[in-house]
């Protein structure tokens, strides 16, 4: 995936499909889902500003085993289709994880000529370079998914972020699980009247992850459930690196684990994998929750394997992405967007369980 190039030139299908996706579980979801619908109808339901015949959009993000990230950068891709250009490039770079090959990446794009960057930084606390390199040659920056710190958001005026509250995340996490311990009593195992658990961080330091276990262990605190925290371990995003770290615990642990909290839907997959793996008797298995909504994970809660996930709106996402794009290329309209503090949009997260799941799952055998 490392330096592919994709000319947006496919029939707008794709981004119509996705319009009407988010559209269709926007007229079934709760009133919050009004503001990403009203976001995507801006993007998918009117014409978008004309673009000149050619405009280089360059897309830098931080690791393409991301699996949340893949398909938002897919969902953009689609969302730029739609815009009245007859072509636009979209050309995509991977760090890898390293800021400073990302650093690179941004340079190669703007000596490429790209028009606007779209910025999912390795680290979010070393902008700097990047912010230098687009404020030298005027190309304006969309971080989106990894937030900068305020301060670095203020190095210059053409410096904008999409994304969502990591806060809410966490919340909204603690909250499922709350209602899900107190709907069933067998999760408390042992009876003890509280709560063992484990939790999968994303990334050592990394802010959203940190965000989103506070959030959520005191969360369910303040629903009053009683916990316990047996282990916590740093997984990194990856399905592969839970799995590994669920192992250890379950070695360390045995049967006292109750409940995993992970930091996104892989993890949580990956500590399902590991149970898996030690062919686990049921009633010895923890519940599992997750967070983003990856297809993935939809597909985990539809099969009553994930007791619950957050989602993270993707498809919103993307489309206020495209449409800030349009604005900032053809340096018109930009005073329509309604943006927080002149720099910041952001999505809602939703609840997900195996009740409301069909709204949001792809796959239309399930409903």
């Amino acid at each position: 995936m490392n330096g592919r190039n994709i000319i947006c030139r496919r029939k707008i299908t794709g981004a119509h499909k996705c319009c009407r996706l988010l559209l269709g579980r926007s007229v079934r979801a709760a009133v919050g889902l009004a503001v990403a619908a009203a976001l995507f109808v801006c993007a998918c339901g009117k014409k978008q500003p004309a673009l000149p015949d050619k405009a280089l959009v360059g897309v830098a993000y931080y690791n393409k085993s991301d699996t949340f990230l893949n398909q938002l950068i897919d969902c953009l891709s689609e969302q730029l289709d739609a815009l009245d250009s007859p072509e636009i490039t979209l050309t995509i770079r991977d760090a890898a994880g390293s800021q400073r090959t990302q650093d690179d990446q941004v340079k190669e794009l703007l000596d490429a000529g790209c028009k606007v960057l779209c910025v999912n930084l390795a680290d979010r606390a070393d902008p700097s370079e990047i912010i230098d390199l687009a404020r030298e040659r005027q190309v304006p920056i969309i971080f989106f998914n990894r937030e900068p710190v305020a301060e670095d958001m203020m190095q210059w005026d053409q410096l904008y972020y999409v994304g969502a509250d990591a806060e809410q995340s966490g919340v909204m996490q603690g909250e499922l699980a709350a209602d899900a311990i107190r709907s069933d009593s067998s999760i408390d195992r042992n009876k003890d009247g509280k709560i063992q658990y484990v939790v999968l961080e994303g990334e050592a330091g990394h802010q959203d992850a940190i965000i989103r276990t506070e959030y959520a262990v005191n969360t369910l605190k303040d629903n009053g459930i009683a916990l316990e925290r047996l282990s916590c371990g740093i997984a990194n995003w990856s399905r592969a690196q839970a799995q590994n770290r669920m192992l250890q615990m379950i070695s360390q642990h045995q049967n006292q684990i109750e409940l995993v909290l992970a930091n996104n839907d892989d993890m949580a997959l990956g500590a399902i994998d590991a149970y898996k793996k030690l062919n686990v008797t049921e009633s010895a298995v923890p519940v599992f929750f997750g967070i983003d909504g990856t297809d993935v994970g939809l597909k985990a809660v539809a099969d009553q394997q994930l007791a619950a996930t957050v989602y993270n709106d993707k498809e919103g996402q993307a489309a206020a992405m495209a449409k800030l794009t349009a604005k900032l290329v053809t340096k018109k309209g930009l005073g329509d967007l309604e943006l927080e503090n002149g720099k910041y949009i952001y999505l809602s997260y939703f609840k997900v369980t195996d009740n409301n799941v069909g709204m949001f799952y792809k796959d239309d055998s399930y409903h």
